[in-house]
């Protein structure tokens, strides 16, 4: 049996002079970039140049929206109605699939950014106005979202293509939910610890728990950070891992074919 999963990033989130990120260092780890598309980072050079290296390094480009919120770099909560979400995603969607155009790339996928993306795990209309977009900006684009959440049943309930996703370095609730940023086993330091349970995730379709126990869950991505020297040897390690376990690296969309 062949087992494949794509290992994402969230890149293009500098912003003028201000850098975030190695981008180009983590490129060499991963096969799926979601790239900022401007509202809670990047900006339209930002944007060029990270579709540029994507292309460049054979990465499949996915767009990345938020929250309009550069201050709060998208993760702060905000009471955007359903319509307000879908216009801005939409937006957003548009002017990295324009980008796309120019560099001869092809849109792939849709991830949504910082407290968007988290509302929306476990807001129904917000979910629901996120796939929406992604269907309505043609393209046939997949809408990649946390695994065990709202994201698959507004995928389903738009007409979606869907993808999970599940987190290398964080922690795991026994509902399937991450553990929150502020408690106790919300991220997994140990390089070979997060390694070996990204592999038991593709192979047995299970993770342990923060509180110890084995839950099933179901991923077709693997989100990996580089933010810092550290996060990027941390992904190396993770595709190594998986690839000398006999674990096939490839786009969501080759992924989701089989």
């Amino acid at each position: 049996m062949m087992f494949k999963i794509d290992l994402n990033s969230d890149l293009g989130e500098s912003f003028g002079p201000w850098r975030m990120g190695m981008d180009r260092e983590v490129m060499e780890h991963v096969s799926s970039a979601n790239v900022a598309c401007g509202f809670h980072a990047g900006d339209p050079e930002v944007m060029i140049r990270t579709v540029q290296a994507a292309k460049e390094a054979s990465v499949a480009v996915g767009a990345h929206p938020g929250h309009p919120d550069l201050q709060g770099f998208g993760r702060r909560t905000m009471g955007c109605t359903p319509d307000e979400v879908y216009a801005f995603t939409l937006y957003q969607i548009g002017a990295i699939q324009a980008v796309c155009t120019a560099q001869g790339v092809r849109l792939e996928h849709v991830k949504a950014h910082g407290a968007l993306y988290n509302q929306a795990a476990k807001d129904l209309a917000m979910a629901k106005a996120i796939a929406r977009a992604t269907r309505d900006a043609g393209g046939n684009l997949i809408l990649l979202g946390l695994a065990n959440s709202l994201f698959e049943q507004a995928a389903a309930d738009e007409g979606v293509l869907y993808a999970a996703e599940a987190f290398a370095d964080r922690g795991y609730m026994d509902d399937g939910s991450l553990v929150p940023r502020s408690k106790p086993g919300a991220f997994i330091h140990d390089p070979d610890e997060a390694a070996m349970r990204m592999v038991r995730l593709v192979k047995e379709g299970v993770v342990r728990s923060a509180e110890g126990n084995d839950i099933k869950l179901k991923a077709h991505s693997v989100c990996l950070h580089g933010d810092n020297p550290s996060a990027v040897e941390l992904a190396r390690h993770i595709r190594k891992t998986l690839q000398d376990n006999g674990v096939v690296i490839s786009t969501i969309r080759e992924v989701l074919e089989g």
